[in-house]
């Protein structure tokens, strides 16, 4: 007797499987210009290193002789793999089935990748194109009945909440995805979305009948909607250019919270000055200027390559955040975007910054910030949206920061807003540009001095005449005069500062263990 009618039974499921739902639904996935779950993980990982978990899972139907007639696979696809010869744990929806909507199995199997991630604490990627739950429910196959969880059992989502504290997530937007996949979706640190991809709580039909409401499903939930809702933080044109967004992400983060990322070779000279910095703030204090191409001189240029990844452009546009390699070593970049209401603090800005730096901090990333701030936004849509409460959250959530901080004043800092580009004992330097106070002088002056300003024979001389006494005090040789920062800098010098003092500051913090990052409530 031997196990051959098994073992023959194993890999008929798994020929099954591998049909997914079938050659006419996965040739319908290739006219839409989409890709096959199998085809999206192999092209993601290195090649041939995707390690199938659960591949027989699923529905049997058999023949009255007790062969196996049908097999109907889980639709969901999960296992293991690599990226870089980096160990991930990778899932996706199998929208040839159901349309991604998860029969028993692919429910067990997507809520599976989570505890999987969190039990060999390597990074998680999603792939999604999916809906959630139907109305009739999950088991619908022959022959089983509905059923539900035990009471005694653990939410499914307290795996889902874990990761983001425990071990990288990435995750992909690549063809519509709604309900329970949307919220995995936006459950990580890093996502993005393609062009013919939709991201919605509820389709077109469900909000016409709920608020009689007419709009299309792109309106609703497309690309331009959601990278501004801040809901997805990138766009990749092409499923394979979401591919190496999640690629390049993972790149910068170690495996887990309990290791720090890995350094890099470069071929940038540490001791590397751009003259393009000593004139880059116009003296004019009206006229903008690229905050981008003072990032990219800063950080290393490999093989005439930036290594700046910007993460989340179109959400609070006036604050850019991203991540970079300063002599081979992983940091984050926070900086304002004086193109966008002249860098202020909106409420969106506020959230993306709280968001960034918690994420910086869960995984040990060194901070940069490149200040000119002028201030909380003002106005009556900045007062109905909050902007006090979020900003007061973000600095917050700076004030908690544990990893080394170093701050470049460029500009302007003013108000509270301020406090939110210097953490709790940051190396800051100075550039000549840089201006200080409680307000701008232009602005801050009218208010002040109204009075005085009114009662002149001439009053644009006077406010002009007071504007320049307290410019004085609001230059930069004070503050370094009186040591209320660490130096004041020719703008060129600013990389080779930055990498003498990185070196110091990761030996110093990296005495001690890595562990998760713990934070207390926020306002």
């Amino acid at each position: 007797m031997t196990w051959e009618k098994e073992a023959k039974e194993i890999n008929e499921k798994r020929n099954f499987a591998d049909q997914m739902g079938g050659k006419e639904a996965v040739e319908l996935q290739y006219k839409k210009g989409r890709l096959p779950i199998r085809e999206r993980i192999n092209r993601i990982l290195d090649n041939k290193s995707f390690n199938e978990i659960g591949k027989s899972a699923g529905f049997s139907e058999y023949n009255d002789n007790g062969s196996l007639k049908k097999f109907t696979p889980g639709n969901f696809i999960l296992g293991f793999g690599k990226i870089n010869k980096r160990p991930v744990v990778i899932g996706g929806e199998d929208f040839s089935l159901k349309g991604g909507s998860p029969n028993a199995a692919g429910l067990r199997k997507s809520i599976y990748t989570e505890e999987l991630a969190l039990k060999y604490k390597v990074p998680l990627i999603r792939l999604h194109e999916g809906a959630g739950g139907s109305v009739g429910g999950t088991n619908q196959e022959k022959s089983n009945r509905p059923t539900s969880d035990a009471v005694y059992t653990p939410s499914r989502f307290i795996s889902l909440a874990n990761t983001l504290g425990e071990v990288p997530v990435a995750t992909a937007a690549l063809g519509p995805v709604a309900g329970l996949p949307a919220s995995r979706l936006v459950a990580s640190h890093f996502s993005v979305m393609t062009e013919s991809s939709l991201v919605l709580i509820a389709g077109p039909k469900v909000v016409k009948r709920a608020l009689n409401i007419d709009v299309t499903k792109e309106a609703l939930g497309g690309p331009e909607v959601h990278l501004k809702s801040g809901v997805i933080n990138n766009f990749a044109k092409t499923e394979d250019d979401a591919f190496e967004q999640i690629k390049t992400f993972l790149s910068f983060v170690p495996d887990n919270a309990w290791t720090f990322p890995d350094s890099i070779s470069t071929n940038d000279k540490e001791d590397r000055c751009d003259d393009l910095l000593i004139d880059i703030i116009p003296k004019d204090r009206r006229r903008p200027y690229s905050v981008r191409k003072i990032i990219t001189s800063l950080l290393d240029i490999n093989d005439d390559q930036s290594t700046f990844f910007e993460i989340g452009k179109k959400y609070g546009p006036s604050l850019v955040t991203g991540l970079g390699r300063l002599n081979g070593q992983s940091v984050g970049v926070i900086a304002n975007d004086c193109m966008f209401y002249a860098g202020a603090m909106t409420t969106s800005a506020s959230k993306k910054l709280e968001r960034f730096s918690d994420f910086c901090n869960s995984f040990h990333i060194p901070i940069i910030s490149l200040v000119d701030e002028p201030g909380f936004m003002i106005g009556p849509e900045s007062e109905k949206s909050g902007t006090i409460r979020f900003g007061t959250a973000a600095i917050s959530a700076i004030m908690q920061s544990r990893v080394p901080w170093a701050s470049v004043h460029m500009h302007k800092s003013f108000g509270v807003a301020a406090t939110a580009h210097y953490g709790p004992d940051s190396f800051t330097l100075l550039w000549p540009s840089a201006l200080s106070g409680a307000l701008p002088v232009e602005g801050g002056v009218a208010v002040a001095f109204s009075k005085e300003i009114a009662r002149a024979k001439n009053p644009e001389k006077k406010q002009k005449e007071l504007e320049d006494q307290l410019d004085q005090r609001q230059s930069p040789i004070p503050r370094a005069e009186g040591f209320s920062a660490h130096d004041l800098i020719d703008p060129r010098e600013t990389r080779p500062r930055l990498i003498s003092w990185l070196e110091l500051a990761l030996k110093a913090y990296r005495l001690k263990s890595p562990k998760p990052y713990l934070v207390t409530m926020r306002p």
